[in-house]
């Protein structure tokens, strides 16, 4: 096993100060005893995202295989006053085309996951969607955000906020059993599921409300399994213990929730987006369900949430150990 350096993370959320983001050193932690993985960096072309790959790979948690422009990828490098020697470059001219041969190079397994570099979502996901990216494995793929957000007492998922727009009840259920194995993988020994919506009580004329209870039911029923799951629950009552007591909410999720499904893809983003710009959060984004997975957050990211996505991206595709020495349950 290569050893690992320590490297300090400029950003604006400030973690290289101690204590500062604990959850994210924690994650980083737990992946120390694990090997680095082959990730293929789709279009890495812009300095943000070529520095958190190679961050990423500092940090012994990848080795990552570039797919894009060479002779572009090379300047940002210099830009960045970075050394790529040792480091695979495939060429690829533009960013739809860097997607088709990180998507082949998953399916030969050369790479055992993919992460997002300057490209749109729907663009990238639009090519690893199609049939002959063979991407699909029979489940439903969504996207979870992981988020540290200082202010919170236990680690929060947030799903679906970049890839299923308006998922209907059956979709929603694939997206929170996604969201539990998740947490699962990063140490939330047993997650606490709050189906959001805007009240806790049932409206026909609010459809967010009626899968929220459906999905509570059938968790119930066995059809999602792994956590405690309840809803409909607003915001609120799903996060803090004054609002849930107020509201006269049982406990077992109420004001303590660890994973929020978001009604439809805008809520998601919003929520997440917020958590990072509002709450100093740090947001890792994965697309679950997939052949690997493919790390996915805002163009506009730093270092930070990159590699915490990549550290996703570890615990979902190498041998988990018995005991993690440093669980995310807190």
């Amino acid at each position: 096993m290569r050893e690992r350096r320590v490297v300090v993370i400029e950003s604006e959320h400030a973690v290289n100060e101690p204590h500062a983001h604990h959850r994210f050193q924690r994650l980083l932690a737990s992946c120390y005893a694990r090997p680095a993985i082959p990730m293929g960096i789709v279009y890495p072309c812009d300095t943000l995202s070529l520095h958190g790959a190679l961050e990423a790979a500092a940090l012994g948690l990848i080795d990552p295989v570039l797919f894009g422009p060479a002779d572009r990828i090379r300047d940002v490098a210099s830009e960045l006053d970075r050394s790529l020697d040792g480091i695979t470059i495939h060429p690829s001219s533009t960013a739809v085309a860097a997607a088709m041969d990180a998507g082949a190079a998953a399916k030969a397994g050369e790479v055992r996951a993919l992460m997002k570099g300057d490209m749109h979502t729907a663009e990238m996901m639009r090519v690893f969607l199609s049939p002959r990216a063979h991407m699909r494995i029979g489940k439903r793929m969504s996207h979870a955000f992981a988020i540290d957000a200082p202010g919170y007492a236990h680690p929060l998922i947030v799903s679906d906020g970049a890839l299923n727009v308006r998922p209907g009840l059956e979709e929603k259920r694939a997206i929170c059993q996604n969201a539990i194995d998740l947490a699962m993988a990063i140490g939330i020994q047993h997650p606490r599921v709050a189906i959001l919506a805007a009240v806790e009580t049932v409206h026909a004329a609010m459809p967010a409300t009626v899968e929220a209870a459906a999905l509570a039911k059938m968790a119930g029923r066995g059809q999602i399994i792994g956590a405690t799951v309840d809803g409909p629950l607003a915001l609120d009552a799903a996060i803090s213990p004054s609002a849930a007591h107020a509201k006269h909410l049982p406990p077992a999720v109420a004001g303590r929730a660890n994973v929020l499904i978001a009604p439809d893809l805008e809520a998601g983003n919003l929520l997440a987006k917020e958590l990072v710009l509002l709450a100093d959060g740090i947001a890792a984004g994965i697309v679950l369900g997939g052949a690997v997975p493919i790390a996915v957050t805002s163009r506009s990211d730093g270092a930070a949430a990159r590699v915490a996505s990549a550290a996703l991206a570890v615990l979902l595709t190498t041998e988990a150990v018995p005991t993690l020495p440093h669980s995310l349950s807190a």
